[in-house]
């Protein structure tokens, strides 16, 4: 079986792991700790980076830090991860979802602006499989409302947008944007530490926020508390490998880029499939390969996802739209909402094995498979 995602460890991994392991710095505190988060913000052009367990744990850090409470309402993408609107329900906030464009997958902006009122306190967009949201446009509609930006960048790493904001026309990395943004570093992203995630921020008092609610809210005083928060901290030896992964980081993004482009010029004359999404402001990752069949093909995608796998290829769906998640219907949210791109999506998309460690005889045998199959 080829494996839909496989990741690559080939640097000092096991090094910085085994200086944790023999000095005793193995659990959420040490220098591995402070490096990470110095290190990705630095990267992605952020003042603070804050690590936590995961990038379910980011999102939901970066939403108390804003003090997202009752009554008050998100916008984000249908088209996403349950994380995204999970975040926003456990703060007993109402998540607003709008439609996605399908040029990108990423959220509508003319949705968002019509789904904007007095209640909205944030804007979440997500950079979808790896192609980023059109953030000028975006920054500028948050900016006249008075709105936060939670950027969701957990699978944009290393993705660029090219911005014209305030008359510096320049390619700026994603993670950058956002009031706050969110990363995830899961088995399957470009950067990984098994688990784990980061909160970024350029706002002095938000990161303390952060850092606050990441653990458990202790103040200057030992085990006293006025605030409730998490323990979401992450540990010095997840830490160690994600310092080792972001000094490959080009080599791992040079990778991914060509077994991106080995895919396109492979899949580029299979009549129906519709290739991952690329625009000229956008720098793309291919965290997934993605493939949309139009109607000329007569599957969905759930049956050719079923074939394939008989040929031993490995896939994963695109997301259910949070709009016709039953967890989300059964709390009496999102009734009778039609989001027809989301929902095409769904019903007609997937994606091909992709990880950083694939080898271009796997990826020629994948698309041997693909076409087996839709012939």
């Amino acid at each position: 079986m080829i494996p839909v995602n496989e990741p690559l460890l080939g640097g000092r991994e096991n090094e910085y792991v085994s200086n944790c392991l023999s000095t005793g710095w193995i659990s959420s505190s040490g220098s591995f700790i402070t490096r990470f988060e110095n290190d990705w913000a630095k990267y992605c052009g952020a003042k603070h980076g804050i690590a936590v367990s995961n990038g379910t744990t980011a999102l939901q850090i970066a939403v108390d830090a804003l003090r997202i409470g009752p009554g008050d309402e998100v916008i984000m993408p249908s088209f996403t991860i349950i994380s995204c609107a999970l975040a926003v329900v456990r703060a007993a906030a109402t998540p607003v979802v709008v439609d996605c464009d399908p040029r990108t997958y990423c959220l509508d902006l003319d949705q968002v602006a019509k789904a904007i009122t007095p209640r909205t306190r944030a804007i979440m967009p997500v950079h979808m499989y790896g192609h980023p949201v059109d953030m000028d446009n975006l920054l500028a509609l948050a900016s006249k409302h008075g709105i936060a930006i939670i950027e969701d960048a957990a699978q944009a790493h290393g993705c660029e947008y090219f911005s014209r904001q305030g008359g510096n026309n320049a390619w700026r990395r994603c993670g950058g944007f956002g009031t706050l943004a969110t990363f995830s570093f899961f088995a399957n992203k470009l950067i990984t530490t098994g688990e784990g995630g980061m909160v970024l921020t350029d706002d002095d008092v938000l990161a303390e926020r952060c850092r606050s609610l990441r653990n458990l809210c202790f103040q200057t005083t030992r085990f006293l508390h006025d605030e409730l928060g998490y323990n979401y901290r992450i540990t010095n030896m997840q830490a160690a490998i994600g310092v080792a992964q972001i000094e490959r980081m080009q080599d791992i993004l040079t990778r991914k880029r060509r077994m991106g482009e080995l895919y396109d010029s492979l899949l580029s004359n299979v009549p129906g499939l519709i290739l991952p999404p690329k625009t000229d402001w956008a720098g793309i990752n291919y965290w997934m390969y993605t493939v949309l069949m139009d109607e000329k093909i007569d599957k969905d995608a759930f049956a050719v996802r079923e074939a394939l796998h008989r040929h031993n290829i490995e896939t994963r769906p695109f997301f259910l739209g949070m709009h016709e998640q039953p967890v989300f219907q059964n709390k009496g949210l999102f009734k009778n909402l039609k989001l027809p791109v989301t929902e095409r999506l769904y019903r007609r998309g997937f994606y091909l094995p992709s990880g950083v460690a694939i080898t271009e005889e796997q990826i020629h045998t994948v698309v041997e498979a693909v076409r087996e199959v839709l012939k």
